[in-house]
């Protein structure tokens, strides 16, 4: 079983990790786990590494464009319920 311990994050760099993410419930340690194998991958074969960041940065983009699908979405549908309901 892995041990768990726990680090302290600037504020700055929480957020900059939250951006980091694929999807909504992927974890820190998945994260920071990617990164470093981005790292390595990198020193060994830049085109891969490469080819591997721009996955990760696609994947990125089409959670983006999702999320401000569904809170526009959510956003018209509160809207509407005020507005219908004067």
């Amino acid at each position: 079983m892995a041990k768990i311990t726990t680090i302290k994050l600037d504020i700055e760099t929480k957020t900059r990790l939250d951006h980091l993410k694929e999807h909504e419930r992927e974890t820190y340690d998945q994260i920071i786990k990617k990164m470093l194998y981005v790292l390595n991958e990198i020193r060994k074969d830049p085109v891969s590494g490469n080819r591997f960041l721009s996955k990760i940065d696609s994947n990125i983009r089409r959670k983006q464009a999702y999320e401000k699908k569904v809170n526009t979405k959510k956003w018209k549908i509160k809207y509407n319920f005020l507005f219908n309901n004067l």
